[in-house]
């Protein structure tokens, strides 16, 4: 059963005539409330205060109204009872559309948008100017303290030009695609986020980066979220998402996976598409620091809360090859990960984005 009593114990945290809408399970006994687990889950938050919480928030959370309230209650209460957490939003489909009132056509190579100087342009006025605000202004309303934030804030994010190869089916380059003005982190200013976070405030962050020479570059929002979750060493990255998580060959949830297991189940075709990059950026986010990721079922009320606290999660999470084996199905969901033994861990891939000097 679900252990999110902590809805109904930290109602009061939350600004007077705010509804909190409660999971489809929140522990309820026939007589009124289960003690046992509001302790049990009090105790989780216990557990992650003071630590840092990335949350990469896009899909049907974002364009849905009421799971938009629901996320922005998730970011509230996590900061008034003690987590550090961190918000690094998309929109793509807010671009698509301000493209099309445009008349301008976007054009996509393997799923990623080619960005010429005008779209990046209008990438930014979207990302900066209309979402990054709206979401600041929800959390705020509901009593967190947010500020919206660039990648090109305080040279937040520092990102090159991504380089994309197309390959062979024996593995060989055979093209290589200019995007534009595409781009992939190389530095996060952590001490920033960290200042903004000390003084009390939510860090909002659109994913458009400043380029080494003046460029402006536009960067994947998980990808600028598992940098983010790297330079800070978050407790956790949370990849919210359009689909339950990782599936299995049965098509069954894996809640935790590791990242030599996952490599196997890429390489055997079980894992595929657009879980791929997905899971690469949660598998490199753990592998160079961060205490664990999980890609989250966004469309489940209080996803958020859901995955960070309570023993069933809301998707799948990444654990170290040496802390957890594959788990499928519902029926184990806890796992030793520091900070405490609700949290859940770890995966594998090369380095790539480092702390800006500024931050050592």
């Amino acid at each position: 059963m679900r252990t999110l009593l902590l809805l109904t114990a930290a109602t009061a945290l939350v600004p007077p005539h705010t509804t909190i809408r409660p999971p489809s399970s929140v522990g309820m006994t026939a007589g009124g409330l289960d003690g046992t687990k509001i302790f049990e889950a009090l105790e989780c938050f216990s557990q992650h205060s003071g630590l840092c919480v990335v949350v990469k928030y896009g899909g049907h959370a974002m364009s849905d109204e009421r799971a938009a309230e629901c996320f922005a209650q998730d970011i509230v209460l996590m900061q008034k009872l003690g987590v550090r957490p961190v918000v690094v939003h998309g929109g793509g489909p807010q671009i698509g559309d301000m493209l099309k009132r445009l008349n301008t056509t976007s054009q996509f190579i393997d799923g990623l948008r080619v960005t010429d100087a005008a779209t990046v342009k209008v990438s930014e006025m979207v990302l900066c100017g209309s979402i990054n605000k709206q979401i600041s202004a929800a959390i705020s309303r509901l009593g967190g303290r947010a500020l919206g934030l660039s990648g090109k804030d305080d040279s937040l994010i520092v990102a090159d030009k991504l380089v994309k190869e197309r390959l062979n089916e024996k593995g060989n380059v055979v093209e290589i695609v200019d995007l534009g003005f595409v781009g992939e982190p190389a530095e996060v200013n952590a001490k920033l986020l960290n200042d903004v976070l000390d003084d009390g405030r939510i860090p909002v962050v659109a994913p458009i980066a400043a380029g080494r020479n003046g460029e402006t570059f536009s960067v994947n929002a998980d990808t600028a979220a598992g940098a983010v979750a790297e330079a800070l060493k978050a407790s956790r990255l949370l990849l919210l998402t359009d689909v339950t998580g990782v599936l299995d060959a049965n098509m069954e949830l894996i809640q935790r996976i590791t990242p030599s297991s996952a490599d196997a189940l890429v390489k055997e075709g079980i894992i595929k598409g657009g879980m791929i990059p997905k899971l690469q950026t949660a598998v490199q986010a753990v592998n160079n620091g961060c205490g664990g990721a999980a890609i989250v079922d966004g469309r489940i009320d209080h996803a958020v809360l859901e995955e960070l606290f309570s023993d069933e999660g809301a998707g799948t999470l990444v654990v170290a090859d040496d802390e957890a084996q594959l788990v499928v199905g519902h029926d184990v969901r806890r796992a030793v990960a520091p900070p405490g033994p609700h949290a859940r861990q770890h995966l594998g891939a090369p380095a790539h984005v480092r702390a800006s000097p500024q931050t050592q």
